[in-house]
C-alpha cells in the first residue's frame, strides 16, 4: 500500500478521505488557498502545502502546483476527491507522466465519458439505454431543429461539455427551439468554452437514478446499488438515499447490470457512477445520462446501506489489487439517507450567502454520520462551493431514516451563517416525498410561502430577551465555550434600563430586523435562564405565562447579530442601528449584493441614464454568477469599483429620479 497520498481538494471531502488513510496507516499531504490556511483539511493532515491565493484558479485549479506539491512531499498517488480538477484528463495525465498514481480512472476514459456525445456513442456500443435524441458533433441550429420532429417534443437541449444544469433548455413548442439553442450555445460557450449541443426527448416526471461502480485494471466490474437523487434545485442534489423507493429487484438487477456495461465501455478503473433518467411513469423503462468518472458526494449512503469503504477500494485499486468482492457479495440492508448543507439562502432563490461560523454544532447517536469540513471560528469565502456539510443517517427503514434525519437537523446549527438546514427539515416532511412521490421538479415548483423562513413569536421573544438581559455588557454570547469571547453575566434588573417598575411588569420595546423587515418586539420581564447541559452546552430557558421555552442563543457583535435555534429552526435577527431605520429607498432605488462575492462587472458609467429592467452590475460567487437590473429608470450612481469583494446586501448602485427628487 502507499505510504504517502496527497488529497487534491478542501473542506469535507479531504477530511472523509484522510479518515480512511488513517485507517490504513498512509500518511497523508493537505493543499490549501490562503482562504484555507486554517481550516479544518489543513490542520487535520500530517503535512500541508501552499497552493496559492484564494481564488481556485490560482490554487486548487493548478495543477502544476498540485504535481509539485507532490513531489515535494514524496506522495506516492493522488486523491483527487470531487470537484476542482477530479475528472480533469490534463490532470489523470499529467499525474501518470510524473510517475505518481491517479487515485481515479485513466485520462482516456474521463475524456470519453466528460463528453456527453462520447460518452453516448461509447455506451450505445453496449446496448446501455439511451433517451432518443439527436447527438452528433459540430450539428448547426439549422440541422437540429430539421431533425427536432425525429426526437419528438417536448425536448431537452444540453451542452456536450460542462454539469450542473447550466445550458440546459426545455422546449415544449416548436417555435421556441430556434431562440433556445441560440441561449443554450451561448451558455455553453461561456461557462465550458464549448458550444456544441445536443437534443435528445424531454422525459416526463423524471427521476434521477444513479448507480455505483468499482472496477480495477484487471477487467473485474461490479455494482453496489442504486441512489436515489431526484430531489434537486436548479440541477443540484439536494436530498439523496439509496436505495431508491420507485425500483423493485428486476429493474434494480437491470439498471446494475447497464451500469457495469457502461464502466467495460471505456475500460474504467476505480469508483464510478452512471447515472439514469427514469419516468416516474414507467418506472421499469431507464434511459443513460452520464457517467462521472470520480466519487460522488453522496458516496455516504452506498457505504451505509453496502458497508463498503468506497475510499479505501480506490486506494487498493490504485495500488493494483484485484477486486475481491464479487456482485453476489453485495447487499442493501437498511435505508440511508444524506441531506446536503449549503450556506444558502432558500428564501432569496438559494442564492448562496457568507460570514463566519460561531459556533458548528451537529448532533451524534445511532444511525448518524457526518461528513463536514467546518469548524467554530472559519469564514465562508465566496471562492468556493457553497456546500458545507452533509447529515446521514440510517435507519431499518425509509419512513425510520426520514424521522431520523429531521431529528439530527433539528439538532444542528451553524450560528453565524444562513443555511438550508431548516429548508431541507420541511422538505423532508412534505407529504409527498415521504410517500416516495419524487421527481426532479419538486423543488423548483414549490412556492415562496414555502420556501420563506418566517420567525415564530417564541423566537423573537428570546432574541428581544436577550438583547434586555446583556444590554450594555461586552463580549460574545458562546454556546459551549466554542465562540471567541467570554459570556458575560446580565447586570442586575436595578441597573438594567427595562423599564422595570415595583407595581407592574416591565414593558421593553426592542427593535429586531429579520427577513428584511424591522419590527418592534415587546419584553415583558420574563425569566430568561441560562442553564448547562451534561454535555457542557449552554441552553437557555425562557419562563412564558408559565410555560418554559428552550434555545440556544449567540451573537456576533462584529454584526449586530442575533442567532436563536429552537425547536422551530435556526433563525437570525438584526440589531438595527438608528440610521437604518429610515427607509433605504428614500434616496433613490438601490442595487444591493444578492450574495458575498466579486463585482465582476460594471456595465453602467457613473451618471448614466438607465432604464428600469437595464442590465447594471455583475456578482460572482461560489460557481454562480448573477446579473443585476435597473429597478426603475433614473440617474446611476455607482458606489463599488469592479474587483471588490463585496458582502450580502452591499449597495452597489443607486438609481435615482432626479425630476422625481427636485419635486
Amino acid at each position: 500500500m502507499f505510504s504517502t497520498v496527497l488529497i487534491a481538494n478542501r473542506g469535507e471531502i479531504a477530511l472523509r478521505v484522510m479518515r480512511t488513510c488513517r485507517a490504513l496507516g498512509i500518511k497523508t499531504v493537505a493543499v490549501y488557498s490562503d482562504a484555507d490556511a486554517e481550516a479544518a483539511h489543513t490542520k487535520a493532515a500530517d503535512v500541508a502545502v501552499r497552493l496559492g491565493p484564494a481564488a481556485a484558479a490560482e490554487s486548487y485549479l493548478r495543477i502544476d502546483k498540485v504535481i509539485q506539491a507532490a513531489k515535494d512531499t514524496g506522495a506516492e498517488a493522488i486523491h483527487p476527491g470531487y470537484g476542482f480538477l477530479s475528472e480533469n484528463a490534463e490532470f489523470a495525465q499529467a499525474c501518470e507522466d510524473a510517475g505518481i498514481v491517479f487515485l481515479g480512472p485513466t485520462a482516456e476514459a474521463i475524456r470519453t465519458m466528460g463528453d456527453k456525445i462520447t460518452a453516448k456513442q461509447a455506451v450505445a456500443s453496449r446496448n446501455v439505454p439511451l433517451v432518443p435524441g439527436v447527438a452528433e458533433a459540430g450539428l448547426t441550429d439549422e440541422q437540429l431543429i430539421e431533425r427536432a420532429d425525429e426526437v419528438g417534443f417536448p425536448i431537452l437541449i444540453k451542452p456536450s461539455a460542462g454539469g450542473g444544469g447550466k445550458g440546459m433548455h426545455a422546449v415544449h413548442d416548436p417555435k421556441d427551439l430556434k431562440d433556445s439553442l441560440a441561449a443554450a450555445r451561448r451558455e455553453a460557450a461561456s461557462s465550458f468554452g464549448d458550444d456544441t449541443l445536443f437534443i435528445e426527448r424531454l422525459v416526463a416526471t423524471p427521476r434521477h437514478i444513479e448507480v455505483q461502480i468499482l472496477a480495477d485494471e484487471h477487467g473485474n466490474v461490479i455494482h453496489l446499488g442504486e441512489r436515489e437523487c431526484s430531489l434537486q434545485r436548479r440541477h443540484q442534489k439536494v436530498i439523496e438515499e439509496a436505495p431508491s423507493a420507485l425500483l423493485d429487484e428486476e429493474t434494480r438487477a437491470a439498471i446494475g447490470q447497464a451500469a457495469c456495461d457502461t464502466a467495460r465501455s471505456v475500460g474504467y478503473r476505480g469508483a464510478g457512477t452512471v447515472e439514469f433518467i427514469v419516468s416516474a411513469d414507467k418506472p421499469d423503462e431507464f434511459f443513460f445520462m452520464e457517467m462521472n468518472t470520480r466519487l460522488q458526494v453522496e458516496h455516504p449512503v452506498t457505504e451505509e446501506v453496502t458497508g463498503v469503504d468506497l475510499v479505501e477500494w480506490m486506494l487498493r485499486i490504485g495500488n493494483g489489487e484485484e477486486l475481491s468482492l464479487k456482485q453476489e457479495d453485495i447487499t442493501l440492508t437498511g435505508h440511508s439517507i444524506e441531506a446536503r448543507l449549503y450556506a444558502e439562502d432558500p428564501s432569496r432563490g438559494f442564492l448562496p450567502t457568507g460570514g463566519t461560523a460561531l459556533d458548528v454544532q451537529f448532533p451524534e447517536g445511532e444511525g448518524i454520520r457526518i461528513d463536514a469540513g467546518l469548524e467554530a471560528g472559519q469564514r465562508i469565502v465566496s471562492d468556493y462551493d457553497p456546500m458545507i456539510a452533509k447529515v446521514i443517517v440510517t435507519a431499518d427503514d425509509r419512513e425510520t431514516a426520514l424521522s431520523r434525519l429531521d431529528s439530527a437537523l433539528a439538532r444542528s446549527a451553524v450560528p453565524g451563517i444562513t443555511t438550508n438546514i431548516d429548508f431541507v427539515r420541511r422538505l423532508v416532511r412534505r407529504d409527498d416525498v415521504v410517500e416516495g412521490k419524487l421527481d426532479t421538479g419538486l423543488i423548483d415548483r414549490m412556492t415562496e410561502d414555502e420556501l420563506a423562513h418566517a420567525a415564530g413569536d417564541i423566537d423573537k421573544l428570546f432574541a428581544a430577551a436577550f438583547v434586555v438581559s446583556t444590554r450594555g455588557a461586552a463580549g460574545t454570547q458562546k454556546l459551549g465555550g466554542t465562540s471567541a469571547g467570554e459570556r458575560t453575566e446580565a447586570p442586575s434588573a436595578w441597573a438594567r434600563p427595562s423599564g422595570w417598575r415595583s407595581s407592574r411588569q416591565p414593558a421593553v420595546s426592542v427593535k429586531l430586523a429579520h427577513g428584511g423587515e424591522v419590527e418592534t418586539v415587546v419584553w415583558r420581564g420574563e425569566e430568561l435562564t441560562p442553564v448547562t447541559t451534561e454535555a457542557g452546552d449552554t441552553v437557555y430557558k425562557l419562563t412564558i405565562d408559565g410555560v418554559r421555552h428552550t434555545a440556544m442563543l449567540w451573537a456576533d457583535p462584529d454584526t449586530r447579530m442575533i442567532w436563536v435555534a429552537s425547536e422551530r429552526g435556526v433563525y437570525s435577527f438584526a440589531r438595527p442601528v438608528a440610521e437604518s431605520e429610515l427607509d433605504p429607498g428614500a434616496a433613490g432605488a438601490d442595487i444591493c449584493a444578492p450574495m458575498p462575492g466579486s463585482l465582476t462587472q460594471l456595465l453602467v458609467e457613473d451618471g448614466a441614464e438607465v432604464a428600469e429592467g437595464d442590465p447594471i452590475a455583475v456578482v460572482e460567487a461560489m460557481k454562480m454568477e448573477h446579473v443585476l437590473r435597473a429597478p426603475a429608470a433614473g440617474t446611476a450612481h455607482v458606489k463599488a469599483t469592479v474587483g471588490a469583494q463585496v458582502a450580502l446586501d452591499e449597495v452597489l448602485v443607486t438609481i435615482v429620479d432626479e425630476e422625481a427628487e427636485e419635486d
